[in-house]
Parts: C-alpha cells; structure tokens; sequence
C-alpha cells in the first residue's frame, strides 16, 4: 500500500513524504479496508509536529478520519458482523492517510445513501460534535436564535444545518466573504463578520429588531469551536446556553464569572471524544438523530470545494490550506480515483 508514514517529527505539512509499505493483512479482529478519501483535520497537523496530546509510537502513518470499501472482514469475532465486504464505510482510527487501514467495528459507520466518499470522510468529528452540543447538551428549541461562531468550519457548517432542523434561528460568524456566502448557503439566517470588534452589537441588533421579550438582548445559545465565550456574553439572553466546543484562536479563556450569573446564563462543555467512554448510549442517540436528519435532506456533506486535492500526494497541500484557514467546511483528499468501483480492490 501507498501512506503517509511519519518515522520523525516535522515542521509541517510540507515535509511530509508519500512511502510505500506492506498493505495490511485481513485481522482476526479488524475489518481491511480501502480508503477512497481521508478527512482532514487540525490536530493532524499538530501530530506531525509532536505537538498533540495524544502521539503514538513512531513510525507512524497520519490521518485519523477516512471513507471506504470493505475488503476483507473479522475472521475471530463470534457476533454477528455489522458489515459486510463491499459495504461502504467511514470512520476513524489512526492511519487514514494511506490506501489501506485496518479499523475495529466500534470505529465504523455506514454511508448514508446517496453520499459520496468524499462527503462520508468528513463526517464522523464534525457532526456528532455539532449535534451532541446543540441537541444533547444545549437542548436547542423550535424557535430560539444560535449563534454560531466560525460558521463556515467543518463542525460550524454541521451546527448550521442542524440549528437550522431543530427550527432555530442562526447568526453566523466568519471571516470572510466567502465564508459567510458559504454559511447563508448552508442555511444560516443572518451572517456577522467577527474580525469586527463591533460584531456583538450587531449581534444585539439583529436581535433588537426580530426578537420579542427577552430574546431582545441577545441570543439563546452559543456554539463556540474558536474561543469568543468571554466577548459572546455582551450578546446573549437571559438564561442562554453557552457551548464551549474548542479553542481554534489558540488561547483559552478565562471567563469573568460574574457575568455568567448577572445574565443566569450557563456555560456548557463538550468533549466528543470521551462520549464512547462515558455515555455509550448517548453516542448511539447522537448518530441516531443525525442520519434521521440526513434522511430527511436536513443535513449534506461539508466537503471544501473551492480547490481539490487528489491522490495521497496532495495530503501536504491539504493540511497547509487548512492549517492556513484558506478553505471552509471540511478539507477531503481524494485517494483513489474510483469513487464508486472497487474492481481495482486487491488484497
């Protein structure tokens, strides 16, 4: 097989190399499967550089989220298998950045119908952190107006639509044009530009004009990946629901706590991540809720698509765009050039 193997840490994305090694064997325990597209993500290129809080051994192969074809299944599990060789699967488990993985069945999902690789690769981080905020932790109402910080990242698109299901009303922010024409397109109400220091009181504008009662100083809930908790209190209601999601601003906050009780709001975190060892039940629940929502043509594919990236090559050039914030919704790689054959597929 072709991957992206890390053997020492490096300076960025540029230094990365295409290798080729032994293409994995069919496992007792995992299923063998070959990726069609890898999902990116920032704390991929915080691994590459040592940087991350969680660094295997080295060598290593890079990439953490993919799309792809069942080849071979578990030959030593004695439950019934879930899938089947030929299915279509996404997940994630390290080593995403290559033609071939072995990942367990706990780190699989199906593809939604009608989904491209493409799309499914950059699904399994996004949107279970968008849901389980909004949904499980905020409870977001028929009704009530979100905003919705970095709107146009992977996780921001997904808050989008899914506000926008539950019948909320979203305020997005982003940085530029084109990411705000790309948060209206995804369903956002209203869009705010945050590099301007007067975007909460425009925030408490749009609020003033449309809302009623007490929604008239603010929004009910925020969902926060960037780290605009402590300036996003100037702009909330009475008992709104703040969701600290990340610190993609790269510094974390320290939140004056008497404005937290002055404005009865709450400030509620989320670890996605932790939820498969916590709340077991909840991850099924959160999945359940968003392929109901993809169903019912209330949630599609974040994929970028303003530049593509094919073939393991273009891994590098991915994660520097990303990591450069010149792109929106999710930055996908395509590995393979049969999206929808698997003819090509040898063990």
């Amino acid at each position: 097989m072709r991957a992206i193997q890390v053997t020492e840490y490096v300076k960025g994305p540029m230094d990365l190399r295409v290798v080729t090694l032994p293409t994995p064997v069919p496992s007792p325990t995992d299923y063998l499967i070959e990726i069609h597209s890898a999902g990116t993500n920032f704390f991929d290129i915080l691994q590459i550089q040592g940087k991350y809080q969680h660094q295997p051994a080295l060598p290593w192969i890079g990439g953490a989220e993919f799309a792809g074809t069942v080849l071979a299944v578990p030959s030593s599990l004695r439950t019934p298998l879930r899938f089947a060789v030929g299915d279509r699967v996404f997940g994630a488990t390290q080593g995403a950045y290559a033609t071939h993985i072995l990942a367990p069945e706990q780190a699989l999902l199906p593809i939604p119908a009608g989904w491209t690789f493409e799309d499914a690769a950059g699904l399994f981080v996004t949107a279970p952190t968008s849901y389980g905020a909004l949904v499980h932790r905020a409870n977001v109402q028929a009704g009530e107006w979100v905003l919705v910080h970095a709107a146009a990242g992977g996780v921001g698109l997904a808050a989008v639509q899914i506000a926008k299901a539950k019948g909320a009303m979203v305020i997005a922010t982003a940085g530029t044009q084109r990411k705000r024409q790309i948060a209206r397109q995804f369903g956002a109400d209203y869009v705010v530009d945050y590099r301007d220091k007067s975007w909460p009181e425009q925030v408490k504008q749009l609020c003033a004009q449309h809302r009623a009662g007490n929604g008239k100083a603010g929004v009910d809930i925020v969902y926060d990946p960037v780290g605009l908790i402590e300036t996003s209190l100037k702009c909330v209601a009475w008992n709104a629901r703040l969701l600290v999601i990340g610190f993609a601003a790269g510094e974390i906050e320290k939140v004056a706590l008497n404005r937290v009780l002055l404005k009865n709001v709450s400030l509620v975190g989320l670890h996605w991540g932790q939820y498969a060892r916590f709340e077991k039940e909840t991850v099924k629940s959160v999945w359940a809720g968003i392929f109901d929502l993809v169903a019912q043509g209330k949630f599609r594919g974040t994929a970028f698509k303003d530049e593509a990236f094919v073939g393991l090559e273009s891994v590098p050039r991915a994660l520097q765009a990303l990591g450069g914030r010149e792109t929106w919704g999710k930055v996908v790689v395509k590995v393979v050039d049969h999206e929808n054959d698997t003819s090509k597929s040898k063990l």
